[in-house]
């Protein structure tokens, strides 16, 4: 959650964590067959950009660990409470993204949402 949002502040790291659970629950589109953390976090392609890069393998900071619990535990935070995907745009957020459709925007992610048809078990 800190190697994606940490310019985002503890919200925004709680809401790429409801992404994240959303991904594990959803069993729907890019995700059927995501069954826990590890594979959500490395599914490839269609994981997080942030295992790329060595900052993500830092040991996780105690307030971090309690962020993880809490979208674990089944806190969700608009926009990110059905969305299955964000991404940081260079201007505003679009409207749709690979046929997804804009939840809102928190600072600098913008999050995206499926259909209740396509992916019930989000909602």
């Amino acid at each position: 959650m800190r190697s994606e949002a940490e310019g985002e502040g503890e919200l925004g790291m709680l809401m790429v964590g409801n992404v994240g659970v959303n991904r594990v629950r959803g069993n729907c589109l890019d995700f059927k067959n995501i069954r826990s953390i590890p594979d959500m976090v490395y599914q490839s392609p269609g994981g997080f950009e942030a295992i790329q890069k060595s900052y993500f393998y830092q040991r996780a900071r105690e307030s971090e660990i309690r962020l993880a619990k809490r979208a674990i535990g089944g806190e969700r935070q608009h926009p990110a409470t059905n969305a299955l995907w964000f991404f940081r745009p260079a201007g505003g957020c679009p409207g749709t993204w690979w046929d997804q459709t804009n939840a809102g925007r928190f600072k600098a992610h913008c999050f995206y949402i499926p259909t209740a048809s396509d992916c019930p078990t989000v909602y």
